[in-house]
């Protein structure tokens, strides 16, 4: 029997689906009840897969029954305009003839494999007809290699930084804080998922129609390289930190150490003016001049030491 090429899709509030031939791919997007009602209704999965997959604070884990596989992931969204990364979930039901992916708006590189499908006849043809265990894998291909972006863009960052820490005339103190805990999370996020698609490769080979060992191969390869990548970032961002904090320490260093120069070389001096100022009687006499004198020689001894330091570059 010859398999149908048929593919349709369907809109309701927030679910797509696109099939092909016995095969279906549902995507929600931005979950809610109606979706629960709908995942209830089509398919036979545990209620508490389905109450953790509309709930947005869940761990990373993976759940295998006779019929199908339930996985909970997270991804790194990096937002243009506070410049960090924040942190997303979503999930997938896995089964013999149909992929439930469940995911954010945000988390548009699945949106964009979806619509691929719908439009181009050859891409459905690939992605589709190999098994709910293939598809997937493809999500995780195209996700992994859109993150590549993101490294670029922390990498520029950093570069930005790099230039201000060793200048004086920049603050990098708050981007610095920032991008440190960016690529903290961006660890908290893709080591877990590591670990998991190594878990996952397994289980996911009754899914597909093909052997996805080599697929996989090439995909931690990427994923690897992502988390030696941030554990670069990690050591080098330690390192800005350091030499932040050291040479902060030290121009506060400096500017106390000239400021106490100064004022142990003008004390003196305004305290032998400022008695001789308040003397009565004769020993007052011509005070003023003597004040205006003091002040003069102050600013000169002031004037010199300064000189003295800049040029010893003690300021």
């Amino acid at each position: 029997m010859a398999k149908s090429n048929k593919v349709t899709t369907e809109n309701q509030v927030n679910i797509k689906t696109i099939t092909l031939g016995d095969f279906t791919w549902v995507d929600i997007i931005q979950p809610t009840k109606e979706a629960a009602k709908y995942l209830a209704e089509h398919y036979g999965f545990n209620p508490l897969d389905i109450e953790d997959a509309l709930s947005p604070r869940q761990v990373s884990k993976i759940e295998e029954y006779p019929e199908y596989l339930f996985v909970i992931f997270h991804l790194s969204v990096f937002e243009k305009a506070r410049r960090v990364s924040s942190r997303k979930q979503w999930s997938a039901f896995v089964g013999p003839n149909y992929l439930v992916t469940i995911r954010p708006p945000e988390f548009k590189v699945a949106g964009e494999l979806f619509q691929e499908c719908e439009t181009n006849v050859e891409t459905r043809e690939q992605y589709l007809s190999q098994g709910s265990g293939y598809l997937l894998y493809q999500i995780f291909d195209w996700t992994i290699d859109q993150y590549f972006k993101v490294l670029d863009k922390i990498l520029g960052l950093m570069e930005d930084i790099e230039e201000g820490v060793f200048r004086e005339d920049v603050e990098v103190a708050s981007p610095l804080s920032s991008l440190r805990r960016d690529i903290i999370d961006q660890r908290q996020v893709m080591f877990p998922t590591r670990a998991l698609l190594v878990e996952l490769e397994p289980k996911l080979k009754q899914y597909s129609k093909i052997d996805l060992t080599l697929y996989f191969s090439d995909l931690m390869d990427h994923v690897n390289k992502v988390c030696n990548t941030l554990d670069e970032y990690k050591e080098v961002i330690e390192v800005f930190k350091d030499s932040d904090y050291l040479l902060s320490s030290y121009r506060s260093n400096r500017a106390i150490r000239a400021i106490a120069i100064l004022l142990a070389i003008g004390l003196p001096f305004l305290v032998v003016a400022g008695i001789h100022l308040i003397l009565p009687g004769d020993l007052g006499k011509g005070s003023l001049q003597t004040f205006v004198g003091f002040l003069l020689i102050i600013v000169a001894l002031i004037g010199a030491t300064l000189y003295f330091l800049r040029r010893r570059h003690l300021i």
